[in-house]
């Protein structure tokens, strides 16, 4: 089996310089990068190929995924980026091989950095080499970054090495092309088919006919290396049934060998704690992803529906006055409650053209870490984060009292939403500050979410919903109204926890801080411990989705 290298790379190139040419040889007229991007799993995307897709001016797809792939790597810079569609011409038919690498010649020769995408690594089972090959004819210079292949890493996903100790054979075939003599692979130990999903009966019949035992394991994987991978573990004798009752018709991965076996010790992907899981993350746009990127390392399937739009003040001038005051030394401390005040206090800074110097003297508080590091993103290091809970009452704990020999100045400013309580104002005024509590930002209801979203929320088609605020449960049952009572809820914390009881939400998860991390923590949690309950009553494992039961424990 070939073994993929993320570092290794070929080229092909011929001299730019006219005198230095070899007579014959024709002049470079462009480049491109063949670049793999493995077999579904943007996480087994190698840095060198990351690298590319970020600096690229043209970029050639191959499968619709790739565009999610360009949306998550590129963010609002793939509005400036050139994408084109490499599977399917103008009239929308399949693009032919030929085809294609016209495709990628012609665009290579333009200016800018060029690159093609290919599914899985470009030489291995895939059209890479073809289109290299029409690029050095061209005289296009080209470079390959191998990707993870399909062939290694969907087992892998699955749960099933293709090698052992003992048995060292792999054979790799695929079956959608041409006709294929089976029988000559009825002693291969450990036989890998691609693209089997539609004649795994004529393969299996075909194995056993040849006097391949019925009872050989079988295991096909669909949709590999991502949260919608499917496996079906049969035997030669049942594939063919076993396939269709799953209604297996995806791009598949199929292993036939005893090595499948070894998937029930060492399954580790489909036994996340929130595999398949789809969860529901009311937040701001902004403030979502960390999170969600903690739900996909559990296994779930995060769909972001945004609930809060922040906005100006409506009057600025507060702001405006507070801001200066800040300049000239009105302050003897700021207090940062969230990653919307420094983003609102930091585009004021922008607004005046100044920077984080003038923040030389006045001493910083962050609210918590998640804060601390927005606020350390900007070049100014935080005085004090609380050291114990994460929250306005644990940066109370900590904060100093006002001593008038050891402070000049006994004022606090405090930039934040127009919806936030006064416990922190009273707390510091208690330690005898004077407070300026000053509208940064408004946090308004967001715009109702497409139809579809708003019916799987109503229907229980969401199998969890993490709350990371009250203002995220009022707005949400607002805007899309309640969640089905089969919907796991999560809180990050007991206020949130309180507003969802008073909108009828009976609360199963709570987290054991108010951070994501925690809320995605306590929510893997709650499912592990599910997941081992099924496992131990001997019932198929299902998704809260998948199973109306209304009662619910509290985590």
């Amino acid at each position: 089996m070939p073994k993929t290298a993320a570092a290794q790379t070929a080229t092909v190139s011929a001299p730019r310089s006219r005198s230095a040419r070899p007579a014959g040889l024709p002049r470079v007229v462009g480049s491109v990068s063949f670049v793999g991007t493995g077999p579904g799993d943007p996480g087994l995307l190698t840095v060198r190929a990351s690298g590319l897709i970020k600096d690229a001016d043209v970029l050639i797809t191959e499968v619709p995924e790739h565009r999610e792939l360009l949306a998550s790597l590129l963010g609002d810079r793939l509005e400036k980026v050139t994408v084109v569609d490499g599977g399917y011409g103008e009239d929308g038919q399949p693009l032919t091989h030929a085809s294609r690498a016209k495709l990628v010649v012609r665009h290579a020769k333009t200016e800018g950095n060029v690159v093609r995408l290919v599914a899985g690594d470009p030489w291995l089972y895939a059209s890479g080499s073809e289109e290299a090959a029409a690029c050095a004819k061209a005289a296009v210079t080209f470079e390959v970054v191998p990707g993870v292949s399909a062939v290694t890493a969907v087992p892998a996903y699955a749960g099933i090495p293709l090698t052992t100790r003992t048995s060292r054979e792999v054979t790799v075939v695929t079956a959608g092309e041409g006709r294929v003599d089976w029988a000559r692979y009825v002693d291969v130990p450990t036989l890998v088919v691609l693209a089997a999903q539609r004649s795994i009966g004529d393969i299996a019949r075909v194995l056993v006919a040849a006097g391949k035992a019925p009872e050989t394991p079988v295991a096909m994987t669909a949709i590999g290396t991502t949260t919608e991978q499917q496996t079906v573990v049969t035997t030669l004798a049942e594939a063919a049934s076993a396939v269709k009752a799953a209604r297996m018709m995806r791009p598949s991965v199929t292993v036939i060998g005893e090595v499948v076996e070894m998937r029930e010790a060492l399954s580790w992907f489909e036994t996340k704690p929130l595999f398949g899981w789809r969860v529901l993350v009311p937040r701001t746009k902004e403030q979502a992803g960390t999170l969600s990127e903690r739900l996909r390392g559990f296994g779930a399937v995060p769909e972001e529906v945004p609930t809060i739009s922040v906005e100006p003040p409506r009057n600025p001038q507060q702001m405006d006055k507070a801001i200066r005051g800040l300049v000239e030394g009105r302050y003897e401390w700021i207090v940062f409650t969230s990653a919307n005040a420094v983003k609102a206090v930091r585009e004021k800074f922008d607004e005046y053209g100044l920077d984080a110097r003038a923040f030389s003297g006045l001493k910083v508080a962050a609210v918590g870490e998640k804060t601390a590091e927005r606020i350390v993103a900007w070049g100014i290091r935080p005085d004090l984060v609380p050291s114990g809970e994460q929250s306005a009452a644990g940066l109370l704990e900590d904060w100093p009292p006002y001593d008038d020999v050891l402070d000049p100045i006994n004022r606090v400013f405090l930039p934040r939403a127009d919806i936030a309580t006064e416990n922190l104002v009273a707390g510091l005024q208690d330690l005898g500050w004077e407070v300026d509590d000053v509208t940064a930002y408004r946090t308004v209801r967001a715009a109702p979410p497409p139809a579809p979203v708003r019916d799987a929320i109503k229907t229980g088609q969401f199998d969890a919903v993490v709350f990371t605020s009250s203002s995220t449960v009022r707005n949400l049952v607002g805007i899309a109204g309640k969640p089905h009572p089969s919907t796991v809820i999560a809180a990050i914390g007991p206020a949130t926890a309180k507003t969802c009881e008073e909108h009828g939400l009976r609360v199963d998860v709570l987290a054991a801080k108010p951070s994501g991390d925690a809320l995605a923590e306590a929510l893997a949690d709650f499912g592990a411990r599910r997941r081992l309950s099924m496992v131990e009553a001997g019932t198929a494992v299902t998704k809260p989705s998948e199973r109306r039961a209304p009662a619910r424990r509290r985590s």
